[in-house]
């Protein structure tokens, strides 16, 4: 049965909603479907929301299905926070008004072995929101980017809640408070608070810095590959 978001929307927010099914891990093609599907809308919020991660942390050479995931990563977590900005931002500029908000990660911030490609890709959405920032703010559009650590969701697993990984509902309701305060946030303190400790670390001992974040990691790693019955007890 597929949940019908627009009825419930409509229902709470008294909107209307349109919704345009698009596979980001696919071609070029969905970008000229969704261009044609939004032609007569006036986007004033983009939220770049799109992304995947590993299945579990691995090292880069050992990731399953190697090819595949890699060229996934890139199109899903470069390609369409490239593409959607692309087909958002002029009608933007032309209003003088706007707001595009890219979802990147902490671990494009801190130490992120068994992440490499992931971090590395969210590194660039940072990167990509810094300069659109700079480049459009004079144009009244405001560009941030979020970059939270562990929230209660599918993609993390996290099923409970905590201090440092909140609840998908809870983390937005503090990071939308920060829009257009700042340009570059975590969006959430206690995640701010630990990518600060974890920072510190790193800049007092390096190597002591990578070895923890290295075993926290890799403990994490094998307990995802015992559960696959690929590592001995």
């Amino acid at each position: 049965m597929t949940y019908d978001w627009n009825a419930r929307f409509k229902k709470e927010f008294k909107v209307s909603t349109k919704i345009i099914q698009a596979d980001f891990c696919e071609g070029e093609e969905i970008y000229a479907t969704i261009a044609k599907e939004i032609t007569d809308l006036e986007i004033g919020t983009l939220v770049n929301n799109v992304g995947i991660s590993y299945s579990y942390p691995e090292y880069f050479l050992d990731v399953p299905d190697w090819e595949k995931v890699m060229s996934n990563l890139i199109k899903a977590n470069v390609a369409s926070v490239t593409r959607m900005t692309g087909l958002a931002l002029p009608g933007m500029v032309k209003r003088g008004k706007g707001v595009i908000i890219n979802i990147g990660s902490a671990s494009s911030i801190i130490p992120s072995p068994l992440l490499t490609v992931y971090a590395a890709s969210k590194a660039y959405v940072d990167k990509f929101t810094e300069g659109l920032d700079m480049e459009y703010r004079k144009k009244g559009i405001i560009c941030q980017c979020v970059m939270p650590g562990f929230v209660c969701t599918t993609m993390s697993g996290i099923r409970r809640s905590t201090f440092f990984a909140p609840t998908a509902e809870a983390f937005v309701k503090s990071a939308i408070s920060l829009v257009g305060t700042v340009s570059r946030t975590t969006g959430y303190l206690p995640h701010a608070i630990f990518t600060n400790t974890i920072s510190f670390i790193y800049d007092v001992s390096g190597s002591f810095g990578v070895w923890l974040v290295t075993r926290s990691m890799e403990n994490t790693r094998n307990r995802s590959l015992k559960k696959r019955g690929k590592l001995d007890a």
